[in-house]
């Protein structure tokens, strides 16, 4: 049986990491990301520069982590070294998007406008009216911005229309008959 967590996770070339007071720090060229370590969890850097994620007992609380802490530790690396994207496309008659600065406005069929506030270190670009495009160093905080997004107009099934994920499938539902 392979597991996530034996592997080691790679730091690139312009990226470090360190461990101080139960906090690992990994900075790169986009920027600086945290993360509260876990008791359950060792953590160690070896010669090469990469980050080893073990558990530190063989409780089957440690052995729960273990995969997942190794995952969110790889999700440090890459954001600050490529960051992350997330794409609504928006389907329906008269909805559209407008990125204005920091505020996102959308006009999705109700009596009044949409208007979210987008934090400071996300980016949030609207190419088109029927495209948003989320991104950011953090993974956690760019798909919870989707995610309140696509929120106020989730896919409907009989006509599709609403906020969708980039290549989410749609599963469509027939009418009514007569």
């Amino acid at each position: 049986m392979s597991r996530i967590g034996k592997k080691p996770v790679a730091v690139p070339a312009g990226v470090t990491a360190t461990m101080d007071g139960g906090i690992m720090s990994v900075k790169g060229p986009k920027g600086t990301l945290t993360l509260a370590m876990r008791e359950e969890i060792s953590y160690g850097i070896e010669e090469d520069g990469s980050i080893l994620v073990k558990p530190a007992n063989a409780t089957k609380a440690a052995r729960a982590f273990w995969g997942m802490q190794r995952t969110m530790v790889q999700n440090l690396v890459t954001g600050v070294t490529d960051g992350f994207t997330k794409t609504l496309e928006i389907t329906g008659v008269g909805y559209r998007a407008n990125a204005q600065g920091p505020k996102l406005k959308l006009q999705l069929g109700y009596s009044h406008d949409v208007d979210i506030d987008v934090p400071s270190d996300l980016d949030v670009k609207t190419p088109d009216q029927t495209t948003i495009h989320i991104t950011g160093i953090d993974k956690q905080k760019v798909g919870q911005l989707a995610a309140e997004i696509r929120r106020w107009r989730k896919p409907e099934p009989y006509k599709g229309k609403g906020i969708k994920y980039r290549g989410e499938y749609i599963f469509r539902k027939e009418g009514k008959k007569k």
